[in-house]
């Protein structure tokens, strides 16, 4: 079992070359995230995740949560880890200076959580959940609930948790029938159950805020009538102290696959005489509210397959250097470590070369959304939200299934060492497992980039993704170095596949749409492959012009550019087979019954 240690190299240059740093740097009240002042941070994350959280990660995995009579308990050191991490305010790092966070670009903090997550996935789990309901409330709650709440939160005094399904609704929160009463005080009393609720309860904190969707009484059907209040775990009395015990308990926690120290709980509110709740903004408007959270999440989730692929590979990194087998099929060598056999070597670079692209692409997804929060030109910040929302889906479903298949990888080279736990690596699959299912599955990632991002403005945004990688390949193809050509002619196919199969599916949706229902997430895959291509050929761009002025760190320079071309080899051609699997459509079932899978 390997140490984590964080790449802060790679994760420089990307927040440096490709998502526009100091650019962002200069906004509107992120001037003093300075270089200086980022190395420090990052240094000191670096320290913490890999000191204090990495070696929790495999007590927990061993532990798990328990659900005793008080509620649930978390695995030795995790309320000394979460105390430390309080403390050092890693909490508020991008959050409002108003309510006590350091309001530092999400550029920065989305390399901090990478960390946190890489070091012990199911630690970060609570923070992410916590972040993702401060926005939450600062977009839709009272200033009364402002003030009570949202300081606690920022800093990491009390978490925060979403609760939407349920157990006969599924992802489909039409279903959904948590009801909310109104009481004469203004408050509301709620009612209903929910599941899968992580970090629902737990030892660290002394109270927990929760955010409820439920119907009031005279609710429209579906998802139009759905409302969104704010259930605390304890009631905060008029001095911001804790009150009494609301009526919202964990009934009991699941036993998973993976991410074992993380609980996910059973949730009921209103068992007795109803859970005390407050309205948060307008009635029916919850699930637009909760989309706020999810976007959040959404890029949150997608950073965990990045953050596992990485503890992934450095574990099997090592592991390959370590472990002496067979012979050097190019020297003769008699008892070499495996890292020299050539499987073995293109297991580790498509692990390598499908991590960084997939970081990069978070990295400046989360830089798109500094700038559509924060730009002074308000056309300006149109553009990049927009950019950023089609950014999300591509993410979230690319980060989380190349997640699963780079920590199989890793299990892989281990050979029958990582099928045994001791080892560590199968943990780290096991815990991906779960990122392609919750906040949206695959196939909803795929929905929603095609329905909600690609058609809602007659694909004016993707265009405009297209437009950046035909620069991209244009100049790649223009250096006259033969290495950034071949990048460029690849990536210039890919962008040709990913064209022509979005006009496909734009010229079908209207007349065929079981076919662009199926494919779906084939175009989702190809999504990612391609926009993946135009990080890695824009990442060997950069580093060629490090070369050619000789500065700084020459051999990262040329890994990048070796990495690049691998992944243009190896991975990029995909994108064909891709298109045509989208232009298939659902041809091979058409006309197919029930009995095909009787």
């Amino acid at each position: 079992m390997s140490d984590y240690r964080a790449p802060i190299k790679d994760m420089r240059f990307v927040m440096d070359e490709l998502a526009a740093f100091n650019e962002i740097a200069q906004l509107p009240g992120c001037e003093e995230a300075t270089p200086d002042l980022a190395d420090a941070i990052l240094d000191e994350a670096a320290r913490f995740a890999g000191e204090v959280l990495a070696p929790l990660n495999h007590v927990g995995d061993r532990q798990g949560c328990t659900l005793g009579a008080n509620g649930v308990t978390t695995p030795a050191g995790w309320k000394a880890a979460y105390q430390q991490y309080r403390d050092a305010g890693w909490n508020g790092i991008t959050l409002p200076a108003e309510f006590g966070g350091q309001g530092l670009p999400d550029l920065l903090g989305i390399a901090v959580k990478e960390m946190i997550c890489s070091a012990n996935m199911a630690f970060s789990l609570g923070p992410l959940l916590t972040t993702g309901a401060v926005e939450a409330l600062l977009t839709c709650a009272s200033d009364a609930l402002k003030t009570t709440y949202l300081e606690k939160m920022v800093s990491g005094e009390w978490t925060g948790t979403m609760n939407l399904t349920e157990p006969q609704a599924g992802s489909d929160l039409a279903l959904i029938r948590s009801r909310a009463e109104p009481q004469a005080d203004g408050t509301y009393r709620v009612f209903g159950q929910k599941i899968f609720i992580t970090y629902g309860d737990h030892d660290m904190t002394d109270n927990i805020v929760h955010l409820v969707l439920a119907r009031l009484p005279d609710a429209p059907a579906g998802v139009k009538g759905i409302s969104m209040f704010l259930v605390p775990k304890f009631l905060v009395n008029a001095d911001g102290s804790l009150g009494a015990r609301n009526d919202a308990h964990c009934v009991s926690i699941e036993h998973k696959l993976g991410i074992h120290a993380s609980p996910t709980c059973v949730m009921a509110f209103g068992d007795t005489e109803g859970a005390v709740g407050y309205l948060l903004g307008e009635a029916n408007r919850g699930l637009e509210y909760m989309f706020i959270m999810m976007n959040q999440a959404r890029l949150g989730v997608g950073l965990q397959g990045i953050a596992l692929g990485e503890r992934a590979y450095q574990q099997a990194l090592a592991y390959a250097r370590d472990r002496k087998q067979g012979r050097d099929a190019l020297t003769g060598e008699a008892l070499v470590s495996i890292d020299k056999h050539p499987d073995v070597r293109r297991m580790l670079m498509l692990m390598k070369s499908r991590v960084e692209a997939c970081r990069a692409l978070a990295y400046y997804t989360s830089g798109l959304l500094d700038l559509a929060h924060k730009h002074p030109d308000a056309e300006v910040r149109k553009q990049k939200l927009y950019l950023a929302e089609l950014m999300i889906p591509i993410v979230k479903g690319g980060g989380t299934e190349m997640g699963i298949e780079v920590t199989s990888l890793g299990v892989q080279i281990h050979g029958g060492m990582g099928f045994i736990e001791e080892t560590g690596a199968a943990q780290h699959w096991r815990d991906s497992r779960i990122t392609t299912i919750y906040e949206g599955t695959t196939g909803i990632q795929a929905n929603d980039l095609l329905f909600r991002k690609l058609m809602r403005d007659q694909g004016a945004t993707v265009k405009v993704v297209f437009g950046e990688i035909q620069s991209t390949a244009r100049a790649l193809g223009a250096s006259g170095q033969p290495e950034l050509q071949a990048i460029g002619h690849k990536l210039g196919n890919a962008l040709k596949a990913w064209t022509i199969a979005t006009e496909w599916l734009a010229g079908n949706v209207k007349h065929s749409l079981g076919s662009v229902l199926t494919a779906a997430v084939p175009y989702l895959h190809l999504a990612v492959i391609a926009s993946g291509g135009w990080m890695m050929g824009r990442a060997a761009l950069a580093a060629a012009g490090h070369l050619a002025r000789g500065d700084g760190d020459l051999v990262f320079y040329r890994n990048k550019i070796a990495t690049a071309r691998f992944y243009a080899d190896q991975l990029l051609p995909q994108a064909t087979a891709y298109a045509e699997t989208v232009m298939n459509g659902d041809a091979a079932t058409a006309g197919i019954g029930d009995d095909l899978f009787a």
